[in-house]
């Protein structure tokens, strides 16, 4: 029997007209890589796609080869995309940001290529065009380099207005394990799933965004919990982002 906590999820998916698309985007790769690998665990016993955000600079060479090893051993399950460079913020006030308003698109561009060589030296061959932009904040102008370099999909926070630019798709996340909060507080694993059935009912592809580096086992074990409902219920679909982003393999 599943835990309580999935009850919203699971009626929402009972009553969907149609069945519903998600997918798992977890962040900081690069960061705490035996959590990471426990994360994978978790979702590749269950067989589904998972689509990790990677931090260039943080990428040493013994994770590069990891990682493409459990690419090349996925069947495509295991999608792999930049985020960001380094994972450091720029803005002296307020939000953090590493692509935020106090920084050019000079010095944006820079990075932006540092990172995909970086990635492509590393991982060879099987990195995706897409960005998920560290603390999933950007600002529209680099939205707009995005597109100019080939990038084909951004991936933010739902809540974030979209930047609607020409030849860029946009996937957001809209149900944050981690960091989801109301009133300043964290969400508790209740109000968490009270959140996917939500955005379950609405008919719209619902990411999930993970963070590792910050998940205890007991939280491997919830996880392990929704993963079995994502692979189970016959009105689950769950997809590699840039699939669903670019309708790849839609039927």
């Amino acid at each position: 029997m599943q835990a309580n906590w999935l009850n919203p999820l699971l009626k929402a998916l009972d009553e969907a007209p149609t069945s519903v698309e998600f997918f798992l985007r977890d962040d900081d790769a690069g960061w705490d890589d035996d959590r990471l690998i426990q994360m994978l665990e978790v979702v590749g016993g269950h067989a589904l796609p998972i689509d990790l955000a990677v931090i260039p600079r943080a990428v040493g060479s013994d994770l590069a080869l990891q990682l493409s090893r459990l690419h090349a051993q996925s069947d495509g399950r295991l999608g792999l995309h930049q985020h960001g460079l380094a994972h450091h913020n720029h803005e002296p006030h307020g939000r953090k940001c590493e692509f935020g308003p106090s920084r050019g698109t000079d010095a944006q561009r820079r990075d932006m290529l540092e990172g995909r060589d970086l990635l492509e030296s590393l991982l060879p061959g099987i990195t995706q065009p897409v960005f998920t932009p560290p603390w999933n904040r950007c600002q529209r102008a680099t939205a707009e380099l995005l597109a100019d370099l080939g990038y084909r999909v951004l991936s933010r926070h739902a809540d974030d207005a979209r930047a609607s630019v020409g030849g860029l798709i946009e996937l957001p996340v809209s149900v944050d394990w981690s960091y989801a909060r109301r009133d300043g507080r964290r969400l508790s694993f209740t109000e968490l799933g009270a959140l996917a059935g939500e955005r379950a009912a609405l008919g719209q592809p619902v990411g999930i965004n993970l963070h590792h580096a910050v998940m205890d086992r007991g939280e491997l074990e919830l996880l392990d919990d929704l993963c079995a409902v994502l692979a189970g219920h016959g009105a689950a679909r769950c997809r590699p982002l840039f699939a669903i982003a670019t309708g790849a393999g839609e039927r």
